[in-house]
């Protein structure tokens, strides 16, 4: 059998999290890949305008993971894209990844090299690879379709394990316990059989390649951040006394031991994460705070969702939600004029949600009614403002990292109001009201930059390989369910959705033959995983790819020259 190179992805695992519980004896095999080879921290950027800007994107990453390129050169930039020409917004869970058709997976390596991948998220089934792709069996929001080459392979999966539990099924609702219950035990499972999956495809042939994602560490980590942090706002409310996020990561460092095992003790091994964990703040600041404060922004007076009174005192958190879903909860907190309304809404049935009216004028779209449009992302607050969109000087786009800005220019949007002339004049007005931006409850800013995502020279540009935002807003890594804004108003406070959330720091794990033992990587970003993993391999690194191998020296074929890393021990 020949020595393969193993490369195992923990997805969204936060590597603070990594390191602590790594030391502490808590996920021993991770413990004992470090004292045996190198490590190190991925921080991941991306260009914006000539600006290197922290990225945690999750799509995004992984499609950087998987061609080694930065998007600037793929055009990808996430699975939300918009169309200026009708200001629709397409999102695909299923098939919204990158098509790898330019840039193909860095494991497309034709005849040389036998392959098998198993669950890579954002990813796409290659002609080019010489062995077996099984996509989509498991993950978390996975972006592609469970399929696979040959046909055949992802049923027989099925019939021998089951269909996995968690699959489109993990949906961060932390105040449903049965959800919570389902959860927990379905991420066992999942686990366990994945790792009993890889065992039986190590054993099917002698790979060159075998590489396979963990997703139930993505899950574990947005549904139960909470329940293992203390520096969550719900962890006071919701503690327990044992450790769900822990355990499902034990779990998986008990799955790794078990794959590992099938192999011999000299397999080159690469264990890596492409973004990490902490506590969330995107699903409050860029999917609802952001949306309402440009709804204020252009429409003066107005207010659309959670309207607060600046310098109130503020109610504790919502922990005990009544609605079945986040978009319920949220959008009854919306805005109406009557004072009878206001006080109905939190406890009208959604069935009902019609007789109290959409709110204030102009209305919101309702996510009831858009869920019966079969709208994409009908249940993301920013989605409540896009019919307005065509007469607003400026909207947010529909996002899952930082907050998305789109400037409604003329000649460019169909219904465009802002001249070209006046374009840097509201960028920089919004900048300003950004940054006055406050956590209601501690009055500390909420936004650490506001990035610029063009130049004044090429605004109008057609160019697709430029991001859909004029504007991208970082925030502050503290969550909060209420903001304050001294030129808009209060909002919030909101119900909290997803406990945890990304992240752009990672971590990357090499033990090999050619690696000193208990040394650290150079800094990196995720763009460098693919070309390491390829010079392991002795395989060619393409030119286009923006990422570098972190071997010190070059490796023509497997074992023929040491690698030893700077020890900085």
């Amino acid at each position: 059998m020949k020595k393969p190179i193993i490369a195992i992805g923990l997805d969204a695992a936060e590597p603070k999290i990594i390191e602590q519980w790594m030391s502490q004896g808590y996920l021993p095999n991770l413990a004992r890949l470090r004292q045996q080879g190198s490590y190190g921290r991925l921080q991941n950027t991306v260009n914006y305008d000539g600006k290197a800007t922290e990225t945690s994107a999750t799509e995004r990453l992984w499609v950087m993971f998987g061609t080694g390129c930065l998007p600037n050169k793929t055009g990808y930039w996430g699975p939300v894209t918009y169309n200026a020409s009708n200001y629709q917004v397409n999102h695909d869970t299923v098939n919204g990844a990158y098509d790898f058709q330019e840039y193909p997976p860095f494991y497309a390596l034709g005849e040389d090299y036998r392959v098998a991948a198993f669950d890579v998220p954002v990813s796409a089934l290659s002609e080019s690879v010489n062995g077996l792709q099984i996509l989509g069996w498991g993950g978390h929001a996975p972006h592609t379709p469970s399929h696979s080459l040959p046909p055949e392979a992802l049923p027989s999966i099925v019939t021998t394990y089951g269909k996995n539990p968690v699959l489109h099924q993990d949906y961060g609702y932390w105040w449903d316990k049965a959800y919570g219950d389902r959860i927990r035990k379905g991420l066992k499972v999942s686990t366990y059989n994945r790792a009993k999956i890889c065992r039986d495809i190590l054993k099917q042939k002698d790979w060159d390649l075998f590489i396979t994602v963990f997703g139930e560490t993505h899950s574990a980590g947005h549904d139960f951040w909470h329940l293992s942090q203390a520096d969550n706002p719900l962890y006071p409310y919701k503690r327990e006394a044992s450790d769900p996020m822990l355990q499902a990561f034990q779990d998986v460092d008990r799955a790794i031991g078990e794959i590992l095992a099938e192999v011999p003790e000299d397999t080159s091994v690469v264990v890596f994460g492409v973004h990490g964990m902490d506590n969330n703040v995107t699903d409050m600041f860029s999917m609802t705070f952001l949306p309402e404060l440009l709804y204020r922004y252009n429409f003066p007076g107005k207010f659309g969702l959670a309207r607060g009174k600046l310098g109130a005192k503020i109610r504790s958190p919502y922990t005990n939600p009544k609605r079945k879903s986040w978009s319920g909860e949220v959008w009854q907190r919306r805005y109406h004029p009557n004072p009878i309304k206001r006080l109905l809404m939190p406890w009208v049935p959604s069935k009902y949600d019609k007789l109290l009216g959409q709110g204030e004028e102009p209305a919101l779209t309702s996510p009831y009614e858009l869920r019966e449009q079969n709208a994409p992302l009908n249940w993301m607050p920013a989605m409540w403002y896009q019919h307005l969109w065509s007469t607003m000087k400026a909207f947010a786009l529909p996002a899952f990292a930082a907050g998305h800005i789109r400037i409604n220019l003329q000649g460019r949007e169909q219904k465009g109001i802002v001249a070209l002339s006046e374009y840097e004049a509201v960028c920089d007005e919004l900048i300003q009201y950004l940054h006055r931006l406050t956590d209601g409850r501690t009055g500390k800013p909420i936004v650490k930059d506001v990035v610029r995502t063009r130049n004044q020279g090429n605004v109008l540009s057609t160019d697709s390989t430029l991001p859909d935002a004029d504007l991208v807003v970082l925030w502050q890594e503290q969550p909060s369910d209420v903001v304050d804004s001294p030129d808009f108003g209060r909002i919030g406070p909101i119900t909290y959705y997803r406990s945890g959330g990304h992240r752009p720091d990672s971590f990357l794990l090499v033990k090999s033959p050619n690696i000193q033992p208990n040394s650290d990587l150079p800094q990196a970003q995720a763009i460098d995983i693919a070309p390491t993993i390829l010079e392991l391999m002795g395989a060619n690194i393409p030119d286009y790819m923006d990422g570098k191998s972190l071997l010190n020296k070059h490796i023509p074929s497997r074992g023929k020259r040491p690698f030893a890393p700077t020890d900085k021990s």
